[in-house]
């Protein structure tokens, strides 16, 4: 019982820090006439995250591309080309990715994405210098990132939580070990029911 509460609680930990995946165009999909530039650029794209690319199948496609061939909207080779209609493609590495759409002029009319994957990771915070005063931490928001330091510290008092609670709910559930003395083993206190909780 007990492994299965450490499971739980690794698993809303990482609930906590999971991938979100973005619908490329939101509610207008991967389509033509739509910037996509003005799209992306309040978005926060992290390793991790996922793409998802909705179209009618057979009117558009998906090419991953290079700097170059985004600019350009040169179509590299089609074997390549995502075509289902629900594509997701995982972002596995920091950088800049293009993407493009390989049927007809598409990409010349806009159907193009340029975004900036960022490490998904949190920076952490530098102890503090002889001066600071502890007041000073209550709004300290990670440039490099903005996350809040409170931020992640509530979230992971939610996770303690949760997992006391399922602690308990899990050992409150288990049986108590009944215990009787065994006449061979001088005396010894022995369970007597073998399916009690480990």
């Amino acid at each position: 019982m007990a492994y299965g509460a450490v499971i739980v609680c690794t698993l809303m930990f990482l609930a906590t820090v999971s991938s979100t995946d973005h619908i490329v165009g939101d509610g207008k999909g991967w389509t033509t006439n739509f910037d996509y530039q003005a799209w992306a650029k309040n978005k926060d794209f992290r390793v991790g995250d996922k793409l998802v690319f909705q179209y009618p199948t057979g009117l558009h496609s998906v090419l991953k591309v290079n700097g170059t061939q985004f600019q350009n909207c040169t179509k590299p080779p089609l074997s390549g080309a995502l075509t289902s209609g629900n594509d997701t493609i995982t972002l596995l590495t920091s950088g800049k990715k293009w993407y493009i759409c390989g049927v007809g002029q598409h990409c010349t009319i806009g159907q193009k994405l340029a975004i900036n994957v960022l490490p998904n990771s949190i920076v952490p915070v530098t102890a503090p210098s002889p001066s600071f005063v502890p007041s000073q931490v209550m709004g300290y928001t990670n440039s490099a990132n903005g996350i809040s330091v409170n931020v992640i510290k509530a979230a992971m008092g939610i996770i303690a939580l949760n997992c006391g609670t399922i602690w308990a709910i899990t050992q409150s559930s288990c049986p108590k070990k009944q215990m009787h003395n065994n006449p061979t083993t001088s005396a010894a206190l022995q369970p007597t029911s073998e399916t009690a909780c480990k």
